[in-house]
């Protein structure tokens, strides 16, 4: 395959993946209408719930968002009960952000909403291909 073959083979890919990203994005904040959470609610959460406890500092690092942003969107997600905060045992500076019984419950639900999602657009493949399909997207998220 010369440079010019590989080049536009990048270009399809790159445009492939943006689109289903952006239809898999969109479907998801689709599904999220039908629970009491925003989108960056859903990110946050995501990422509490796989810590089990976090930092707001540890947080906005994730997230890429200011410490002042973060602050304000776990006080939301305070009030809604998705999320509770408790203080360090060893120094009570610092505050641990924790997922709430509720929070796992909607975090379950949306994502068992997305998995048949997704499983209705993979339909058409067999099982060979979607563990190639893995296999490919393995590649990517190692990159």
């Amino acid at each position: 395959m010369n440079f010019n073959e590989n080049y536009d083979s990048i270009l399809v890919l790159e445009e492939l993946l943006r689109k289903v990203c952006f239809d898999i994005k969109k479907k998801g904040r689709e599904i999220l209408n039908d629970f009491d959470i925003t989108p960056p609610q859903f990110d946050a959460l995501q990422w509490i719930l796989c810590k089990k406890e976090i930092t707001i500092g540890e947080l906005s690092s994730i997230l890429y968002l200011a410490p002042s942003t973060v602050t304000d969107l776990i006080d939301r997600m305070e009030k809604s009960e998705l999320v509770y905060r408790e203080k360090d045992e060893k120094d009570k500076r610092i505050v641990k952000v924790i997922p709430s019984k509720k929070g796992h419950n909607i975090l379950d639900k949306v994502l068992e909403e997305r998995r048949t999602y997704l499983s209705k657009a993979l339909i058409s493949m067999n099982e060979e291909e979607k563990a190639q399909f893995i296999k490919y997207l393995r590649i990517l998220e190692n990159e």
